[in-house]
């Protein structure tokens, strides 16, 4: 209706023909008769801008709207809001168009954004490499490119995901600062050492605080079968006593700490206890305790449990944690008014996604309450260092 509207007025047969000749020429005396088809024409002009502007206006809202829509699709399933971007158009689905998408884009959950490169299919490897390569670390010391990293980002729980993303990153780093390390392993053994010395300085749960001494000592012939100076360990040293990492919690709370580096996190179904239903659950393992919260982006933690005195068991298909002893379970809950109250219940069950990933929880839960996957990575690279500087010598 709108474009009807603009061509309503109707020119005569012959003067489209003296329109054309002035719309090629300069001198427009004689033609002062035509001053209605010019003023038309011009109107036509004008009007075709306006609906012009106004058919790219819409569709540029409608795509910033179907963006929006997929960011928070990847904000609660990384791989689904991906695959929303691409589809739609939004976003290139090659490697290095996503790593910049994760590396650039504001108001994503760094959550989502570790969950997405931790993954090992092809894809997430070679974006997790191109997201690495997006960080320039040349002349900076390794505690401030360990700081610049583990902002972009929140380092998963899963050892072999932290694995994959650490090795990426002491490649970067050697590639950007070439001989300053005798190998990417010695780089590799001593970001887990800053990463553990960080977590054992400034989380209040530690109580064995390591001295200067004990730091320098823990990393002794970690080059090459050679020590690293000194003064670059005492350096290293200061600047994690004196500042911690600023771990992204997307939220901003104060629960940085706690939940830095959990066991594992992931969503699980978790049946009521006053009413039998099945309500699905963000759940962080850390620290021998498992957190939920109703989102990832929420504020405060719904509940917790403490599994020192607990016990795991399959049951209907679902893994369920229990005091062998019939007492009730060590748990606080968030009322809706923020009182904590006790739990009450003597079991808690669980429902995950597969029984493979049921597995995986159990396995997380019972090696929580008594391994440190970082130790056990560090260890595995300490070991092939060593060996690899015997067969050299």
């Amino acid at each position: 209706s709108s474009l009807n509207s603009v061509f309503s007025y109707k020119m005569t047969p012959v003067r489209p023909h003296y329109v054309k000749s002035l719309w090629n020429c300069k001198n427009v005396d004689g033609y002062g008769f035509l001053k209605p088809d010019i003023c038309y024409c011009l109107h036509i002009t004008s009007r075709l801008k306006m609906l012009s502007f106004a058919c790219f206006h819409s569709k540029n809202i409608a795509r910033y709207r179907k963006f929006l829509r997929g960011k928070k699709k990847f904000n609660m399933d990384p791989k689904k809001g991906i695959q929303y971007l691409v589809e739609n158009g939004l976003l290139d689905g090659r490697a290095q168009s996503v790593a910049e998408f994760l590396y650039k884009e504001e108001g994503l959950n760094k959550t989502a954004i570790g969950s997405f490169l931790g993954e090992r299919q092809e894809l997430h490897l070679e974006t997790l490499k191109a997201f690495v390569g997006l960080h320039e670390f040349s002349d900076l010391n390794l505690v401030q490119a360990l700081r610049q990293f583990l902002w972009s980002f929140r380092l998963p729980g899963e050892a072999q995901k932290i694995d994959r993303m650490m090795e990426a990153f002491a490649a970067r780093y050697c590639g950007c600062n070439p001989g300053f390390f005798q190998s990417t392993d010695t780089c590799y053994i001593l970001s887990f050492a800053i990463i553990m010395l960080n977590t054992s300085l400034h989380n209040p749960n530690v109580k064995d605080k390591p001295s200067l001494q004990r730091f320098v000592s823990m990393n002794r012939g970690i080059n090459n079968g050679e020590d690293l100076p000194a003064e670059l360990l005492t350096k290293l040293y200061a600047s994690i006593r004196s500042e911690p990492f600023k771990i992204p919690e997307d939220d901003g709370n104060d629960l940085t700490l706690t939940f830095f580096n959990p066991d594992r996190e992931g969503w699980l179904l978790k049946m009521g206890g006053r009413v039998k239903s099945w309500k699905r659950r963000w759940f962080i393992l850390t620290d021998s305790c498992l957190y939920y919260f109703e989102y990832t982006t929420v504020r405060t933690v719904s509940a917790f449990l403490l599994l020192s005195e607990t016990f795991l068991r399959v049951k209907c298909f679902c893994l369920e944690l229990y005091n062998p002893t019939g007492q009730k379970i060590k748990a606080c809950k968030m009322e809706n008014r923020g009182k904590v109250v006790q739990g009450k219940h003597q079991s808690y069950r669980l429902s995950a996604g597969s029984e493979d990933e049921r597995d995986s929880w159990m396995d997380a839960i019972r090696a929580s309450v008594t391994k440190n996957p970082f130790s056990d990575l560090v260890s595995l690279r300490k070991r092939k260092v060593v060996r690899s500087s015997s067969s050299q010598d």
